[in-house]
């Protein structure tokens, strides 16, 4: 509320009520300084930064117009495939945040070129990589596999890919009519060849960008170690000025983005998830498990990572929910539901989906504190009927559907 009245930047909001909290609850400032998130700062800083010299060298601009004029009149078609693109990077091997960070900084060039829905765009993003990202081969997957495996669970590989993707491709069909896909046509009428050629410095520029890729789906490095490494050696050759790209950072969507985080890292060791999470249990039915467990895993993975937070705290509870449901429920089927459902949160920009989304956008289009705060919400609705929605159709039986 104070955020949205005063027009104040909520990340610097929560950090100080963290203070307050904090400190009721008994939490040294060393503890609550703690909940900041800082392989999340530095993967957005490290990849907005090294797209910030790339716009500001025109290297994306340029880029954004080619594919605008490649797309003609059928730019209905550019979220689609930005979609599809998301599900094969994303299964062929590197998984959800690396995908996720090469396409999101792209996909909010087109946003700001094309005048196509951020929030759009961000989220087919978030949910292509999501789909493509629990394949066998993934690192999400075979997380999946390895913890199900663990508690005495089998067969879940397969399953929870072919079902990951329809369930992903289900929302991404809904968000891509609601936020009017199917109705964009190109504002450019700029052939191809109209368009200047790259120049020498935006040429290096590519390459610095396609090393990165190389780099991170290739080699499996860090993505935002990658990024820092790569912004060094473009700022050496000069193809791009170093103190523009500073001021470029989107640092107030940094500091939104990790501020929210100490707050929810004190709720979280408050037990106010697990709170949550026992309120639903207490209603649950062998026909309501799956989706109250899906509920449950999409709230946390809105405040923290996926495969490193929600899978193993959910998944080793599988056998235990199916023994009190007297077996009338099917692990396979509630493990691919937490996992998706809790994937598809990311949309979220407190999670590093939309958190890249989010900063990407505002450092593509220079945009304001209001603006910041619109995308936020708009995000962390979407990510919201995602979790909502789904949920609903995992009660309808959508991921017992391959199994």
């Amino acid at each position: 509320v104070l955020g949205f009245v005063k027009k104040m930047n909520i990340g610097l909001l929560c950090i100080a009520f963290s203070l307050v909290l904090g400190r009721i609850a008994g939490f040294s400032d060393k503890a609550i300084i703690a909940g900041f998130n800082y392989s999340l700062f530095m993967t957005l800083l490290g990849v907005t930064y090294l797209f910030a010299l790339a716009q500001n060298n025109g290297c994306m601009t340029l880029a954004a117009k080619k594919v605008v004029a490649l797309a003609g009149k059928r730019t209905f078609l550019v979220p689609i495939f930005v979609y599809l693109f998301c599900v094969f990077l994303s299964s062929i091997g590197p998984g959800c945040i690396p995908t996720m960070a090469i396409m999101l900084i792209f996909a909010m060039t087109l946003a700001a070129e094309m005048n196509i829905n951020p929030v759009m765009l961000t989220a087919l993003c978030v949910l292509g990589a999501s789909g493509g990202g629990v394949s066998p081969i993934a690192p999400t997957g075979i997380i999946g596999v390895m913890l199900s495996e663990e508690v005495g669970v089998h067969g879940v590989a397969m399953p929870m890919y072919i079902n990951g993707l329809i369930s992903t491709t289900l929302y991404a069909i809904v968000v891509y009519f609601v936020f009017g896909g199917y109705k964009l046509k190109s504002q450019d009428n700029v052939s191809y060849a109209e368009l200047p050629s790259f120049n020498t410095k935006q040429w290096i520029t590519i390459g610095g960008i396609f090393a990165m890729v190389v780099l991170v789906i290739g080699f499996g490095f860090n993505v935002g170690l990658t990024s820092f490494f790569v912004a060094m050696v473009l700022s050496i050759l000069n193809v791009s000025d170093e103190a523009d790209a500073v001021r470029s950072v989107p640092w107030g969507t940094l500091v939104l983005v990790g501020g929210v985080s100490v707050l929810m890292n004190l709720i979280i060791k408050l037990d106010g998830i697990k709170m949550l999470s026992v309120a639903l249990a207490s209603i649950m039915t062998p026909s309501t498990a799956t989706p109250i467990l899906s509920i449950s895993a999409g709230i946390l993975s809105w405040f923290s990572s996926t495969s490193g937070v929600v899978m193993p705290t959910f998944i080793p509870t599988i056998p235990t929910v199916v023994a009190e449901m007297q077996g009338n429920c099917n692990p396979v089927e509630l493990i691919t539901a937490l996992t998706m459902i809790a994937h598809t949160a990311g949309i979220s920009p407190m999670s590093t989906g939309g958190g890249l989304g989010l900063a990407a956008y505002c450092g593509a289009v220079k945009g304001g504190a209001e603006q910041q705060q619109k995308l936020f919400i708009q995000l962390f609705l979407t990510s919201a009927c995602a979790v909502l929605f789904l949920s609903f159709m995992s009660y309808l039986g959508l991921f017992r559907w391959f199994i």
